[in-house]
């Protein structure tokens, strides 16, 4: 019910929305004089703002049309190397005529960046994947939107994720390097513990966690607080709804990607309402440098997409409520998961010092579940003075995360492993 009464509302503010984009593109225009009026300036920020909060906003575009490397500007065009019903293997191949004239001869490390399946689309780490494509091969998942899944493609669930996570690494191929940003940490961790049990050959030569809940019992969260002061049936009950027939993916259960961005933007109204008031006047002061800035942030932002019901229910049951992966009880089809048994796969765990989603010490839990590794193979960092978006994009992530992590990937690229040592965890 809530599902419907959320696209009745939608279509209800429709007329309301083309209206206040009528009527900003009218006084936008150069050759209305009334444009030119403080009163015309104060009525189109108006409009331009109303459309903005009015928007239907669709999947965006990933727009990373080029990357420079040693000064020369490289094309890259994203190409699906592989897919299913539920995901996408989006490989962003630069332009190896370009490549050669940069002075790039030979490979440059594979990435795999796995991106979370908790509302947002894969998008919100372009700036993730911009970082990253000046020194390597880069791939990233793009994640299906559950509302957009006809019923009869079946379920898709915790176990499904992490099947698709080893499927992918045996598509790119030995020795890769896996970035898991945020809610996939503990779901990679599985995959990787899993695929070293079984001395799979298409083993990763590095793991990367950023802000991760792979022990969400440290440092808990608001966010992790509700997990654990609710009930599972509350969650059931409350925060699963039916697609309506306007989609693909109509009748079946999902989490609604509109109801985790209403949490989230509740978590921080009072920064969102004077994010938009600051856009209205730099509307109305024709700060377009300002305004773009805040377009683009919000055009992602609130780009949602739903999950499927089995895949948000357990993700709550395994990861928020039970903590199976961290106490060791974690179960993948019926076969425990073992990260201990991880002895070849570099470690690196990034957090961000005022992170409000994974806080300090849950991503770093992944040292102590990954005791197979060597001293020598294992990096911990954090980041002062960001939060959770911080960890993996923004200034500090360009300037002092990234190269970090750089330096790590390039460190065990195609190495031969080094002798085991006892596992005592190291900073940088």
């Amino acid at each position: 019910m809530l599902y419907s009464l959320y696209e009745l509302n939608r279509a209800a503010f429709a007329p309301l929305h083309v209206a206040a984009a009528t009527q900003s593109a009218l006084l936008r225009n150069p050759f209305n004089p009334a444009g030119e009026t403080p009163l015309g300036r104060v009525a189109a920020a108006a409009g331009e703002l109303l459309e903005s909060v009015t928007r239907r906003y669709r999947k965006p575009e990933w727009n990373l049309p080029s990357t420079q490397i040693n000064g020369v500007d490289v094309p890259v065009s994203p190409q699906v190397s592989w897919s299913s019903p539920w995901c996408s293997l989006v490989h962003f191949r630069r332009a190896r005529a370009a490549m050669q004239e940069a002075g790039k001869t030979g490979p440059d490390p594979r990435v795999l960046i796995v991106a979370p399946l908790s509302g947002h689309y894969a998008t919100l780490l372009r700036g993730t994947v911009e970082a990253f494509l000046p020194d390597h091969e880069v791939y990233i998942t793009d994640w299906a939107d559950a509302r957009m899944a006809p019923v009869v493609l079946g379920r898709f669930d915790l176990h499904d994720y992490i099947d698709h996570i080893r499927v992918m690494l045996r598509k790119i191929g030995p020795g890769a390097h896996t970035v898991a940003v945020c809610q996939p940490g503990p779901a990679v961790l599985a995959a990787i513990a899993l695929m070293a049990e079984e001395a799979d050959p298409a083993l990763p030569a590095s793991m990367s966690y950023m802000g991760s809940p792979i022990d969400a019992r440290c440092s808990p969260t608001v966010p992790n607080k509700l997990a654990m002061e609710r009930p599972f049936a509350w969650f059931r009950e409350n925060m699963v709804h039916t697609v309506p027939p306007v989609y693909p993916g109509a009748f079946r259960q999902v989490y609604p990607g509109f109801v985790q961005l209403a949490s989230f933007m509740g978590m921080n109204l009072d920064r969102h309402v004077s994010a938009h008031w600051e856009y209205y006047e730099n509307l109305v002061k024709e700060d377009g440098d300002s305004a773009v800035k805040h377009r683009e942030f919000y055009d992602e932002y609130l780009s949602v997409m739903d999950l499927t019901e089995e895949f948000y229910l357990q993700t709550i049951k395994d990861v928020f409520q039970e903590f199976t992966l961290a106490r060791g009880v974690y179960e993948h089809r019926g076969i425990l998961v073992r990260p201990a048994a991880i002895e070849t796969v570099a470690l690196m765990t990034v957090e961000g010092e005022n992170d409000d989603i994974s806080g300090i010490g849950q991503t770093q839990a992944a040292h102590d579940l990954c005791s197979g590794l060597p001293n020598a193979m294992r990096i911990d960092y954090v980041q002062a003075d960001v939060g959770h978006y911080g960890v993996f994009n923004g200034r500090r992530f360009r300037t002092e995360i990234y190269p970090r992590m750089r330096a790590f990937i390039q460190q065990f690229d195609r190495q031969e492993v080094p002798a085991r040592r006892r596992a005592d965890r190291i900073s940088a």
